[in-house]
């Protein structure tokens, strides 16, 4: 039972239930990033170096072995540069994104200098005893 209770105690924190949010729009956020990147700026990118898709971009170490009847029995070895290249063009535009984002969250957080408080005024019944002090300091 003491498990139970320590586990409900853990997962109901704030601190628990802030990751958990953050992951669950982090997945999210990086959905649309990797369709930013896929869909808007690689094609535009891909027709600048002549209408290459970097995904399909394969250095092959082995080719395919095939039988007589053009089965393929053993797939072709390839590094797949272009996944590579994508991810790294996803990285990029996901780090840029959090630093803006990071740098607008910091300059609305940023509070004003704040001016010296103004010196304390006594109250009248201090300033009474203090005229009282002074006088009786001077006989």
């Amino acid at each position: 039972m003491g498990f139970i209770r320590e586990f409900k105690e853990f997962a109901t924190r704030g601190n628990v239930m802030d990751l958990a949010v953050g992951i669950i729009i982090g997945s999210a956020f990086g959905k649309i990033v990797s369709s930013l990147v896929a869909d808007i700026i690689m094609p535009p990118i891909g027709l600048i170096v002549g209408g290459i898709q970097f995904t399909d971009l394969k250095w092959g170490l082995k080719d395919a072995v095939a039988d007589g009847s053009g089965k393929v029995i053993q797939k072709a070895v390839t590094l797949n540069v272009g996944n590579f290249i994508q991810a790294v063009f996803d990285f990029l535009i996901i780090a840029i994104a959090i630093f803006l984002i990071i740098k607008v969250m910091n300059k609305l957080n940023r509070t004003k200098p704040k001016e010296p408080p103004a010196p304390l005024v006594p109250s009248v019944e201090v300033q009474l005893l203090t005229e009282i002090r002074d006088l009786l300091k001077k006989k």
